[in-house]
């Protein structure tokens, strides 16, 4: 590939890149892999989520194009309905078969975008921050573009307003003040010690690591063919051997695998002479934790937030939210509260970045609590589990109009359906069946069957399973309208 091979096209255009592949653990029980905090609705300004807010506040800067979205596979239905929510079509949705850092995942979208344009400017984005000041942030981002298209690799650098080890940090060459907003970069600080952190912030050298990158696609190609070529081998080979499926770029897993999983910081930025760091002081938030959480939402007169259904007396200084039912705090102070259907958590505001270990011990002990949520996301809607024996299970089916699941079968489950809201269309064995509100159906063990909400409302369906084994990968597939005919059986 002839990274340097003058483009074509004089119109350079700004190019999103969205990193949505995080887990978001140390957001649990709220956030879990099988649906993490990116996705989350948690912003006290709008009802978008993290994801949609990432792409939403870009409007306002010229020549933006549709983004490139890397996600994991199995969140692949929830990032394109998100998008269809707020009338984006991305240029690409990217699949990772598993997580492998950040380097590798702005290769395959540096590898893409050069396809349409080596001049493109990528803006790398993550799909989990919070800013508050969008004007500043647009701002800062055309400040960027006009070293971006000097061929700089630009970051961007919060400064610390306390010494959180949470963060990573940047080291500048030059001392940023309130008349030098940029630098050239000396080196990327992991997230440090303490004692460390507290002496960085005193050193106007210092910023947080916001994460935010800008450059020009044909510049971060050749930079990493000089430090990383194999894992930009690997990334081109992965792309090569994929394959298109419906609005998602498949990747080859065996090829990606290969790739080294390092971050773009180390991989790049902090080996390159052409790293530029430009000061972001936007009130950028990473939501990194439910304390950050705490520390930028909206509090009463005694310091706290309350979502849901809560009633405090005597409480100083909490983070309290249920999904959905009643808290009672009596005489609490510092303390993270938050219920879900299934786990609770408690903990002190100065120990919930402990929260991770939790969720890795779960995890390792097999509690299904630790990735999966009561409600799971599919790509005709959801379900959600509410009741579950050793050979029977209950299930809440909400199905979107005019979607449909696929035409499948089941080798050790029967299924009832009853309608609670809505019309079902259904089909067992080639029969055709429509069913209204408080009329049910049995579809038999081994039976071919597929239920549709034929509507413009949803349908909302009460579904009993019975068999001797209820794990939702018994299904054959015969048709779906969403490409899972082989290589998935998930409902």
């Amino acid at each position: 590939m002839d990274i340097l091979k003058k483009s074509s096209i004089s119109a350079i255009t700004l190019t999103p890149v969205i990193l949505a592949g995080g887990s978001g653990s140390r957001l649990w029980p709220l956030s879990r892999s099988s649906y993490p905090k990116q996705y989350l609705r948690i912003n006290e300004e709008n009802n978008f989520s993290l994801l949609q807010n990432t792409m939403l506040r870009l409007k306002g800067i010229k020549n933006v194009n549709n983004p490139i979205i890397i996600c994991n596979e199995e969140q692949r239905f929830i990032v394109a309905e998100q998008m269809r929510e707020i009338k984006i079509i991305p240029q690409k949705i990217i699949l990772e078969p598993l997580g492998k850092n950040t380097a590798p995942a702005i290769t395959l979208a540096a590898l893409e975008a050069f396809k349409v344009n080596q001049d493109s400017l990528l803006l790398i984005l993550s799909s989990d921050h919070e800013i508050k000041d969008e004007a500043i942030f647009r701002k800062v981002i055309e400040d960027g573009i006009n070293y971006a298209n000097k061929g700089r690799l630009v970051t961007f650098g919060v400064p610390p307003t306390r010494p959180d080890t949470g963060f990573g940090y940047i080291q500048t060459n030059d001392e940023l003040t309130e008349n030098l907003k940029f630098s050239k970069i000396k080196k990327f600080v992991e997230k440090p010690k303490l004692e460390i952190a507290e002496k960085m912030i005193q050193d106007k050298h210092y910023l947080w690591n916001s994460g935010i990158f800008l450059f020009k696609a044909c510049v971060i190609l050749k930079e990493l063919e000089k430090f990383e070529p194999k894992m930009l081998n690997f990334c081109r080979e992965s792309l090569e051997k994929g394959l298109k499926d419906l609005e998602f770029q498949r990747i080859d897993e065996a090829s990606f695998s290969k790739c080294s999983g390092l971050p773009i910081d180390i991989a790049v930025m902090e080996k390159t002479d052409l790293g530029t760091v430009l000061t972001l002081n936007a009130r950028w938030n990473d939501v990194g934790s439910w304390k950050a959480i705490w520390e930028n939402s909206n509090k009463d007169n005694n310091g706290n937030t309350l979502k849901g259904k809560i009633i405090v007396k005597q409480s100083l200084n909490s983070y309290i939210r249920s999904e959905d039912r009643l808290i009672v705090g009596l005489g609490i102070k510092d303390l993270i509260i938050i219920d879900t259907e299934d786990a609770i958590l408690i903990s002190h505001k100065e120990t919930a970045h402990e929260v991770k270990k939790v969720v890795e011990e779960l995890n390792k002990n097999n509690f299904s609590e630790g990735k999966l949520n009561k409600k799971t996301y599919r790509p005709w809607g959801s379900f959600t589990s509410i009741e579950k024996g050793e050979s029977w299970q209950v299930k809440r089916l909400e199905i979107k109009p005019k979607a449909s699941l696929s035409l499948q079968m089941h080798h050790h489950r029967a299924e009832h359906w009853v309608v609670v809201n809505g019309t079902a269309k259904i089909e067992i064995d080639e029969k055709i069946s429509i069913l209204s509100e408080n009329e049910s159906i049995y579809v038999p063990l081994g039976s071919k069957h597929r239920l549709s909400n034929p509507g413009k409302l949803p349908l909302i369906l009460i579904e009993i399973q019975s068999g001797n084994y209820l794990g939702e990968d018994d299904i054959v597939r015969f048709e779906d309208n969403y490409g899972r005919l082989i290589r998935e059986n998930s409902t």
